[in-house]
């Protein structure tokens, strides 16, 4: 004849069976507890080579690189009609306007260049001379130069021929050349002039304002995206993942282009970098790393 356990002897049962669920072995056993994350995930991806263009900036405006005066080559003539107006692009030899002879008759006035007619003061019944105020204004070819102001520092970086990138207000992004750089500086701003030729088919303004930024060179070397840079009181830092921990470097940044920016110091090609840093993580936190790649899928 059976009978009902008892308390006391239910309990020795029951603590047995919990130390067999919690028990280390069986944990180790397990294949999900294996698999189980440590740690926060976080995107990461490596430190790689990049070139870093070497700029400098200039802030300036657009003058004409020639200007050509028109004006008749005797005295005594008055202007009986006009072919052209400031704005107008002309060629060279093509007629500006028509004169009359004191004599009788009519001779013209041709543009000696082709280019962009700048400003006129001719009209209908005025008198043309020599010597008097210039029928017309002629930008020589259409050639503009950007006069830009740079600090004295960077007057020894700029060389003839160095490629600019310009853009000018009302006409947008255009390209050009260093043509010139000053020798002496302003004594006041300590500035310096640099000109720089302009290159395009738009129509400019002259005194339009622009601003150039001259490639001089390139740095080459290892980049991170900006977004890996912690900038604090402790400094500039980027943070790295080594054995599943976060290791805090401090590092010295150079250029920056295209939301890149190059480490001069504190990191070598291939560290795993931690691609968006943040003040959540800190050194020694243990962590999953997840490529940029492996996100996207």
């Amino acid at each position: 004849m059976s009978s009902a356990a008892s308390p006391h002897t239910l309990r020795p049962l029951l603590a047995a069976a919990l130390l067999a669920l919690a028990s280390p072995t069986l944990a180790a056993d397990d294949p999900a507890a294996k698999d189980a994350p440590q740690g926060a995930a976080v995107t990461v991806l490596k430190a790689s080579k990049s070139c870093f263009p070497n700029v400098v900036e200039a802030f300036g405006i657009l003058i004409p690189r020639e200007e050509t005066m028109v004006r008749p080559d005797r005295p005594g003539l008055k202007v009986a009609e006009i072919f052209a107006d400031p704005g107008d692009t002309v060629t060279a030899g093509q007629n500006l306007a028509r004169l009359t002879l004191p004599e009788g008759g009519t001779t013209t006035v041709a543009a000696p260049v082709a280019g962009l007619v700048l400003s006129s003061t001719a009209t209908i019944g005025a008198l043309a001379s020599p010597r008097g105020e210039a029928l017309f204004s002629i930008i020589a070819r259409s050639e503009f130069d950007l006069v830009g102001m740079v600090p004295t520092q960077d007057l020894s970086r700029l060389a003839v021929n160095q490629p600019a990138h310009i853009k000018v207000v009302g006409a947008g992004e255009v390209e050009g050349k260093v043509r010139r750089v000053a020798s002496t500086v302003e004594p006041n701003s300590q500035l310096g002039q640099v000109f720089i030729g302009v290159t395009t088919n738009r129509k400019l303004f002259v005194n339009s304002s622009g601003r150039a930024v001259i490639t001089t060179g390139q740095s080459c070397g290892v980049a991170v995206p900006l977004t890996a840079v912690l900038y604090g009181s402790a400094g500039t830092v980027v943070q790295v993942v080594r054995r599943a921990r976060i290791e805090t470097k401090r590092v010295q940044v150079g250029l920056m282009s295209g939301g890149q920016v190059e480490i001069r110091d504190g990191l070598i090609e291939g560290d795993i970098v931690v691609a968006r840093a943040g003040a959540l993580l800190r050194e020694g936190d243990p962590v999953r790393a997840i490529t940029a790649e492996a996100e996207a899928k």
